[in-house]
């Protein structure tokens, strides 16, 4: 039988003991909601803030303000503050963001429609990864969720 990658995940922490919380911009809660369709998941999934403006990443997940100046929302930058900002805010061992364009609009040449930021952040290891993916928005925003479930079960097995 093949698990679905949100159930894979479930194994994982729960044989870990880790907690984990998420930051989802791009994705609207499609992480979150796909976490907890999982049957127990409040053993191990604290909670999860979809941070979607400036205003809310940098009040809710203390994403610096000089970051998003710099960078922008897309960007290995914020979304690595992201995912330790949703760390410390629910007190979690693993933190999980995303950030990207959805689309139609907001796209440029060096940020398309269809970019997403993921970042993982634990104790002693944090990374950022970015996707390019293709589509309408809806298509968007669920292959981000997919990739980002299937990301996380792999920084998950390598501790």
């Amino acid at each position: 039988m093949h698990l679905l990658p949100e159930e894979v995940i479930a194994d994982l922490l729960v044989q870990s003991g880790r907690k984990l919380a998420l930051a989802e911009s791009c994705t609207g809660g499609l992480v979150g909601h796909r976490i907890t369709n999982v049957p127990g998941s409040s053993a191990y999934y604290l909670g999860g803030v979809t941070a979607y403006s400036y205003e809310a990443k940098m009040r809710l997940i203390g994403v610096r303000p000089a970051t998003l100046d710099l960078y922008g929302a897309v960007s290995s930058e914020t979304v690595l503050e992201m995912a330790a900002g949703a760390c410390k805010v629910f007190d979690a061992d693993a933190g999980l963001a995303i950030s990207g364009i959805a689309g139609p609009d907001g796209g440029t040449a060096q940020k398309p429609v269809g970019l997403v930021y993921f970042a993982f952040h634990s104790v002693g290891t944090r990374s950022a990864v970015s996707q390019v993916f293709e589509g309408n928005r809806i298509a968007v925003k669920e292959q981000a969720a997919e990739f980002a479930l299937n990301w996380l079960a792999e920084r998950l097995r390598e501790g």
